[in-house]
């Protein structure tokens, strides 16, 4: 965590130097939704269902394992869903983009590749988000989408917004950035269709998400697999992703010894002179970017979300509500 993000999360004083920043950012994102709004930017629908899957905090809240879990359970019900993705980190020749199980994720960004691996579902990488929702309509033929982040994209109309927040962190101080570490005020849960809080314990109107993590497996050689209480000295662990600290407290949480805790940027493009030559656990999405270059004694600890069913279920109304009233306007 750096110094600003402690700032956030600890409520340093010194932070009110920035609240003249923090009302230009308010002032922009205000006039940007009244734009919308009025009609003066252009939004568009897609012929599916849109599902969005967001935060109004920066920093990693649990979006890629729900967005996984989601499509799993979408696929139990019936449906053909599709995911629609910036692909963050990337720079493809060409958009819209298909990702395939081995892409490279220079090109498609890992956020992406790490979902396309857990899923048979089409996925699909586009800045702009319409364009891509549409490819997946037309193209692959989905009859929902699911929008990996995007909430602030307002551009593409959504049916479903859920929210994802951090049940330890959740929203810091409550400032917008760079004050505090809000995208938009918290009164945009109250707008939103599901908050989902990962960990935790969740408040009235909200639900809860748990990540539970598998035995360790093998980043040069996935075939291979160990258990956590295998590792029988201290261990370097690195974390590349919105919130390192959520990793490590987990391994120390299974009874981890930690030799080293290195926190990395997220999405950092790893090399291989970043990692030695050792025992080194890391997280599976920072795994799709060293598999490469990956020596045989790193290993990713992967984890799943578990959806409550009171969520499953209000969100399975709500697609069958917003089927119905498509139909009804045909």
């Amino acid at each position: 965590m750096n110094w600003l993000e402690k700032g956030w999360y600890q409520g340093s004083f010194w932070l009110w130097l920035l609240a003249p920043l923090a009302l230009v950012f308010w002032l922009l994102s205000a006039c940007r939704r009244w734009a919308y709004r009025q009609g003066l930017k252009k939004s568009c629908r897609v012929s599916a269902p849109v599902i969005v899957v967001g935060n109004i905090t920066v920093g990693g809240t649990g979006k890629t394992p729900m967005v996984i879990r989601l499509c799993q359970w979408l696929r139990q019900q019936g449906y053909h869903p599709g995911v629609i993705s910036r692909g963050y980190g990337g720079k493809a020749p060409h958009y819209p983009l298909t990702v395939a199980k081995d892409s490279n994720p220079r090109v498609v960004g890992d956020e992406p590749l790490l979902i396309r691996q857990h899923l048979p579902c089409p996925l699909v990488v586009d800045p702009d988000r319409v364009r891509g929702a549409q490819y997946l309509v037309e193209q692959h033929r989905c009859d929902v989408i699911v929008s990996d982040d995007g909430l602030q994209h307002y551009r593409l109309q959504r049916d479903i917004e859920i929210v994802v927040i951090d049940g330890q962190r959740r929203l810091g101080n409550g400032y917008l950035l760079p004050m505090g570490p809000l995208r938009e005020g918290a009164w945009r849960l109250s707008q939103s269709d599901f908050v989902v809080v990962n960990g935790g314990t969740a408040k009235a109107g909200e639900h809860l998400m748990t990540l539970e993590s598998g035995q360790l497996v093998n980043v040069k050689y996935p075939n291979q697999t160990r258990s956590l209480a295998s590792l029988n000295r201290p261990v370097m662990a690195v974390a590349g992703i919105g919130h390192p600290d959520r990793f490590f407290k987990l391994l120390e949480s299974k009874g981890v010894r930690l030799s080293e805790a290195r926190a990395f940027s997220d999405h950092h493009p790893f090399c291989e002179s970043d990692l030695p030559d050792d025992v080194v656990l890391m997280t599976e999405k920072d795994a799709v970017k060293c598999r490469p270059f990956a020596r045989s004694q790193w290993w990713y600890l992967p984890v799943s979300a578990k959806l409550s069913e009171q969520f499953k279920q209000q969100l399975l109304q709500r697609l069958k509500t917003n089927k119905r009233t498509k139909d009804a306007k045909r």
